[in-house]
């Protein structure tokens, strides 16, 4: 090969390199910006703003489960509230801060997912999402049946400090920020890897993942539980962010506005499609609050605005926002 061929040929392999480079740079800068907020932003959106970085791991949950085991899930808040219970408790009878039970809390949200997909391994389609739904309709009685342990209506608070020595203020949104820094990141990671296209040739093809090996039940289970591991992290980070956990914040609603954040991200799994969803998520009630009746028709408009608009993006955008193939 002449120095010429190679030379072209060594453009051609760095040409698409860049764009790449370029949008991990933009990744950085937004992260860099989103570290400095706090120095901007009120108390208020400080509170808020972490909030929304916990809602955006949520979503990225339920995108996650639709993306690789390609069933929808209305029953998300479970695992969610799974996370938030296990800190809290931690904390009233281990005295535990949120740094300690964090990794417990991701251990319940896996378990809870393989005990929920084992007997459910056969199911799919709306019948998958009718069993979830299910779940979180239950959720708030079992958590009121067991109001000694889980405080009943009026639930746990979540008190102690992760950092000491740093404001509480700051703590919720720096925690929440991280931990969704480091789920997109880690997931990043795992796209590459062989056990996900395991899971999305069993998703495309079963027929030809079982002709390698590739049981669907083995992608059922590890679905499940990733999901679920995923959805208690941002339950942890919601009890922590807003100190309290309670049956009231554990409905069905929650799981179905899950659903709908994950909808307006595209299913995506990165930091900025999962951001778009759990900014709508968080900030959309807070500023229809006082449309009274109008609520139902203004949320639902601003839905579909926000859906059709972002599907109306060039395509190279929306791959962006829809973070890249799976």
């Amino acid at each position: 090969m002449s120095p010429s061929e190679r030379l072209a040929e060594s453009k051609a392999v760095a040409q698409p390199a860049q764009p790449r480079r370029w949008m991990a740079c933009a990744g950085v800068a937004g992260v860099l910006a989103l570290a400095l907020l706090p120095l901007a932003a009120g108390g208020y959106w400080t509170y808020t703003l972490g909030l929304c970085f916990a809602n955006a791991i949520a979503i990225i949950s339920v995108s996650f489960l639709v993306r690789y085991g390609g069933e929808v899930s209305i029953g998300h808040g479970v695992f969610v509230a799974a996370g938030a219970y296990t800190v809290a408790l931690m904390e009233k009878y281990l005295g535990v801060s949120l740094l300690a039970s964090l990794p417990a809390a991701a251990l319940a949200g896996a378990m809870l997912g393989l005990v929920f997909a084992y007997p459910s391994r056969y199911l799919s389609g709306i019948y998958l999402a009718v069993a979830t739904m299910a779940l979180a309709l239950a959720l708030p009685e079992v958590l009121l049946h067991f109001s000694s342990v889980s405080g009943g209506y009026e639930g746990l608070y979540v008190k102690l400090d992760a950092l000491p020595g740093l404001a509480k203020e700051t703590q919720r949104y720096y925690l929440p920020l991280a931990g969704l820094v480091a789920v997109a990141l880690l997931l990043r990671h795992f796209r590459r890897s062989r056990q996900a296209m395991a899971l999305l040739l069993i998703r495309t093809s079963p027929h030809a993942a079982e002709s390698f090996g590739i049981r669907r039940s083995w992608a059922r289970l590890s679905c499940m539980a990733l999901s679920g591991s995923i959805a208690a992290i941002a339950g942890a980070l919601l009890s922590f962010s807003s100190s309290t956990v309670s049956p009231n914040s554990f409905t069905l609603w929650t799981s179905i506005f899950l659903l709908v954040g994950s909808v307006v991200s595209l299913y995506s799994m990165s930091i900025l499609g999962s951001l778009l969803g759990g900014l709508f998520l968080t900030l959309m009630p807070l500023l229809l609050a006082g449309a009274g009746d109008w609520v139902p028709i203004l949320y639902g408009s601003a839905l579909l605005a926000v859906v059709l608009g972002v599907n109306a993006l060039p395509a190279k955008v929306r791959a962006r926002l829809h973070g890249g193939n799976p």
